[in-house]
């Protein structure tokens, strides 16, 4: 009998241990899968490399007018809606939104970087340098270091700036005075984040900035809708 009861507790002590093996292979499995996750967000990046906004936080919110026809060329410029810029560029714009989600605010776009044959395509149509780059020395958008952009509420609502995008008005300048102090207020605030982060405004559009501590060629390579890596 007691024979029996010693082989019983081996047969026990082997189902446990055969147990424990199987619980600590899926728990390393899953330390595995997380360190291949961290070590992807870890990439390390060169400030001149192009990273598409969104897979570096998911909380900015789009509305590319140029993917669309909502725009003052009435036309769809772009094949689908993609936000790209420098890697310089968007640390500087991780920074912002940091500062904006503590105030349940973020960032809103509505064009990044952009080929210079749309940019051509845009001067052909309105020829004007106070809105738009002559594509004989390139818009600082084709060089992936210009962002069009607002800020948005917890609601995704636009802060009233006083303007539409794309408005080709007096009313739209940065030093425009004539307009009540909650649109002086909210302008300011943008212009005081961007500036503080090394994005600086362009006289006759409150939505535009660039960055300007470095500088980088034209461009003219149109992204791929299908597919997350760059031609």
């Amino acid at each position: 009998m007691k024979l029996y009861l010693v082989y019983f507790l081996l047969i026990v002590s082997h189902l446990s241990s055969c147990q424990n093996i199987k619980d600590n292979a899926k728990l390393l499995n899953v330390v595995n899968s997380k360190a291949k996750d961290t070590i992807k967000s870890l990439k390390k990046y060169k400030d001149s490399d192009w990273v598409e906004l969104k897979t570096l936080d998911s909380s900015f919110i789009y509305d590319l007018r140029y993917a669309t026809k909502q725009n003052f060329v009435h036309k769809k410029m772009y094949p689908c809606a993609k936000c790209y810029v420098r890697y310089v560029v968007a640390k500087a714009l991780l920074n912002i939104q940091k500062e904006l989600k503590n105030k349940s605010l973020s960032l809103k776009f509505f064009d990044c970087y952009r080929p210079i044959q749309v940019q051509k395509k845009l001067w052909k149509i309105k020829p004007d340098p106070h809105y738009v780059a002559n594509p004989k020395k390139g818009s600082m958008h084709n060089r992936g270091v210009a962002i069009d952009v607002t800020i948005v509420d917890k609601n995704n609502k636009e802060l009233n700036m006083g303007t539409p995008f794309d408005f080709f008005g007096k009313e739209a300048y940065q030093d425009y005075k004539y307009l009540p102090d909650t649109i002086k207020k909210n302008r300011l605030l943008l212009k005081e984040l961007m500036q503080k982060n090394h994005l600086e405004p362009i006289t006759s559009e409150w939505w535009h900035y660039s960055y300007r501590l470095k500088d980088y060629p034209i461009e003219n390579w149109m992204w791929h809708c299908n597919e997350k890596k760059l031609p």
